[in-house]
């Protein structure tokens, strides 16, 4: 191995998918998986790989400072890819204080982590944030996200990772810690868990229970296919300059109620259905508190300078979606029970 990447969350959901990326793609590094396992962290993303001679998962918490001190000394990375955060507007709402911990105190943890690591020397090292275009606020019905777009965090959870952004950066202009940070758009696809507006229509879809539309359905997003976010991640890891940001985004603008009623129109061919039969589950609920009207990401830093791009529509990839979760019922019916939550014990534990 000669070289040892440590991923934060690489349980969650665009964590999984980025683990599995670079285990796969890249056998001579020992990828270390850190994740708290709280509610959307599940190993069993990961069976595939979970025997890999380069892979070690670790069950830790970032907003422990002791155990990321003890799994720094431990492993010794020359490498961090930060995924592990809160990530749900909604919880965030309800709960911020839990946003602040984990997604700014628990960076802070691991740049400290870092930077005593890696103080006599900076070569081949890399702390990659990954963060979100939730950060620069909302747009209008036109514009788009840049690089250069001043942060207007309207919800906790935005706030938060604006924050982390912040400190990411600071820790580059005040200690020299060559990082790179990626703010990238929705993301999709398997294993994505059914809090989020796709899975969970998938889910109610599957058991003919309504699909919750905030407002009156016309907020708008950009979409990425997560195994594209994989690969840009990996892109700028390797190839991104110091210091830099990357906004990463699907090139793909859709309004909420548009993007359901494709979901049904596929959903009820993939079902056997009658056309339509699904697009009746709609119901338009109270809009939540400081929802942001449009977020679209102009990708094209990462795009001419790096050469990345999406590599599926989003009617491709949302067909993808669909069959993957069709054809992994019993995983959903598990993360939907909080089953999914026992295979660490059997696991990691009890050895079963």
């Amino acid at each position: 191995m000669n070289k040892t990447i440590l991923i934060t969350g690489g349980a969650g959901f665009i964590g999984s998918h980025v683990v599995r990326h670079f285990v796969l793609k890249y056998p001579q590094y020992k990828i270390v998986n850190l994740d708290a396992l709280t509610y959307a962290g599940n190993l069993e993303n990961l069976v595939d790989i979970d025997n890999s001679s380069n892979y070690t998962f670790v069950k830790a918490d970032i907003c422990d400072e002791a155990a990321i001190r003890e799994v720094f000394a431990t492993y010794r990375p020359d490498g961090v890819i930060h995924l592990a955060a809160e990530s749900h507007v909604d919880r965030s709402i309800t709960d911020p204080n839990a946003f602040v911990n984990t997604n700014v105190i628990g960076t802070v943890n691991l740049l400290n982590a870092s930077k005593e690591l890696w103080k006599d020397n900076h070569e081949g090292k890399r702390f990659h944030h990954i963060s979100t275009d939730e950060v620069f606020g909302a747009l209008g019905d036109t514009g788009f996200f840049t690089e250069e777009t001043s942060y207007d965090p309207h919800s906790p959870y935005s706030a938060s990772k604006a924050a982390s952004d912040h400190f990411v950066r600071a820790y580059h202009d005040t200690y020299g810690l060559p990082v790179v940070i990626t703010n990238c758009s929705n993301n999709y696809g398997p294993n994505h868990f059914p809090e989020k507006l796709i899975p969970l229509c998938i889910l109610n879809i599957i058991n003919n229970r309504p699909l919750p539309i905030y407002g009156d359905g016309k907020y708008t997003r950009d979409w990425l296919f997560v195994i594209d976010h994989a690969r840009a991640i990996d892109t700028v890891y390797h190839e991104g300059l110091n210091g830099q940001s990357y906004n990463v985004g699907g090139f793909n603008e859709w309004k909420n109620i548009d993007l359901v009623r494709e979901l049904c129109r596929q959903m009820d061919d993939k079902l056997g259905r009658d056309p339509g039969t699904s697009a009746k589950l709609i119901q338009f609920v109270k809009d939540r508190p400081g929802h942001d009207l449009r977020y679209a990401i102009d990708a094209t830093k990462i795009k001419e300078e790096l050469g990345w791009e999406p590599s599926v529509t989003f009617e491709q990839g949302l067909e993808k979606t669909i069959e993957w979760f069709l054809a992994n019922q019993e995983w959903l019916a598990k993360v939907a029970s909080g089953d999914y939550q026992r295979y660490y014990q059997e696991r990691y534990v009890t050895g079963l």
